[in-house]
């Protein structure tokens, strides 16, 4: 009998995925239209957390889609030299926290790309995403994590990661641990001000042999 693979994390670099979040073309937001009617028929029937008290999570999401989101964030967002993880920052409280306020159309978006998920991974490897080795989930991932190389059918799948990265990288960066990867330096006094500093007047064109406009 075959047995089960475990899962284990797979690190992407955090600067290439905000890199990335930036290269994102707007006509790569799509609807998951093209995708919607198969997983409605896919997804088994789903509802909120009942009774779940507000310092409890999930909320909104059902225990399946919660480890799927756990995993899903430390994998946009591992941890790495200068911080922890999105689940150590508290990433899938903050989408689920997120998903409670905003139901309707983003909630079905998300369950739709976990649903998604799951149908793919189990047509090629015959598990549910959360339940594959990481070198699987990577290549499920790859069809859907970069859009200017994604196939067309999967264009609705695109839609719904670029969704969730940019929750992910949002929950992260709005955490404790985000500002302090950042680093931010706002709402801090200072003793004194010393102006600009060099090698960020010289990004912006007007330091070092230029001369501001």
């Amino acid at each position: 009998m075959e047995e089960k693979p475990t899962n284990k994390s797979i690190r992407f670099e955090r600067r290439d995925i905000l890199k990335l979040m930036t290269s994102i073309p707007a006509a790569a937001l799509v609807s998951v239209a093209p995708f919607a009617s198969e997983v409605a028929k896919a997804a088994p029937q789903q509802s909120p957390a009942a009774g779940a008290p507000a310092d409890q999570y999930p909320k909104v999401l059902n225990s399946h889609e919660w480890k799927t989101i756990r995993i899903l964030s430390d994998l946009i967002l591992p941890a790495d030299a200068r911080s922890g993880s999105a689940t150590q920052a508290g990433v899938p409280e903050f989408i689920d926290d997120w998903l409670s306020l905003k139901r309707g159309n983003l909630l079905a978006e998300i369950r739709g790309g976990l649903t998604w998920l799951d149908l793919q991974s189990n047509r090629s490897f015959k598990y549910d995403f959360a339940d594959c080795p990481a070198a699987r989930q990577k290549q499920i991932l790859d069809r859907i994590a970069y859009p200017e190389k994604a196939a067309p059918e999967d264009a609705g799948a695109v839609a719904f990661f670029n969704t969730l990265r940019d929750l992910v990288v949002s929950g992260f960066f709005t955490s404790q641990a985000g500002v302090q990867d950042l680093p931010y330096l706002g709402n801090e006094p200072q003793s004194e001000w010393k102006g600009c500093p060099a090698p960020a007047l010289v990004k912006l064109g007007v330091g070092g042999d230029k001369t501001p406009a």
